[in-house]
C-alpha cells in the first residue's frame, strides 16, 4: 500500500499540486484504507492531475472505480484508495482534514474506551 500512496503523492507533487496530505484510515471504521487530500490551483489543474493521474495509474494496474468531478473537486476512488482533488476555497470550505482527523479520533477514543471498559 505504501508504495502505491508514495507513488499517487510523487505523481501530484510533480504536477504541482500543493498541500498533499495522507490519512491513515486502516484498521478503522470507514469505506476506504487511505485518503489523500491535495489542493489543486484551479478546474484547468485539477483536470490536468486528473488525466495524468489516470495515464499513470492505469499503466500500474490501477483501477478506477468511480471518478465524480465538478468545477472545484474531482473524487477518484481506487476501492481502496481515495483521492480528493480541490481548488484552495473548496479545500478550506469543506476542511476534510478536520472530518478525517476527528474521525480517527473518535475511532481512537471509541477503541481506548472499549479497552479500558474490558470489551
Amino acid at each position: 500500500m505504501n508504495k502505491r500512496i508514495n507513488y499517487i503523492v510523487k505523481i501530484l507533487e510533480e504536477k504541482k499540486a500543493e498541500n498533499i496530505q495522507v490519512f491513515d484510515m486502516s484498521g478503522k471504521d470507514y469505506f476506504v484504507e487511505q485518503v489523500i487530500v491535495a489542493t489543486t490551483m484551479g478546474e484547468r489543474h485539477g483536470i490536468s492531475l486528473l488525466d495524468v493521474l489516470k495515464a499513470e495509474l492505469k499503466k500500474q494496474g490501477e483501477n478506477f472505480l468511480h471518478i465524480e468531478a465538478g468545477s472545484e473537486w474531482i473524487v477518484i476512488d481506487l476501492s481502496d484508495i481515495l483521492i480528493h482533488l480541490l481548488t484552495p476555497n473548496f479545500r478550506v470550505k469543506y476542511n476534510l482534514e478536520e472530518f478525517l482527523a476527528k474521525r480517527n479520533e473518535i475511532i481512537n477514543n471509541t477503541e481506548t474506551t472499549e479497552k479500558h471498559n474490558g470489551r
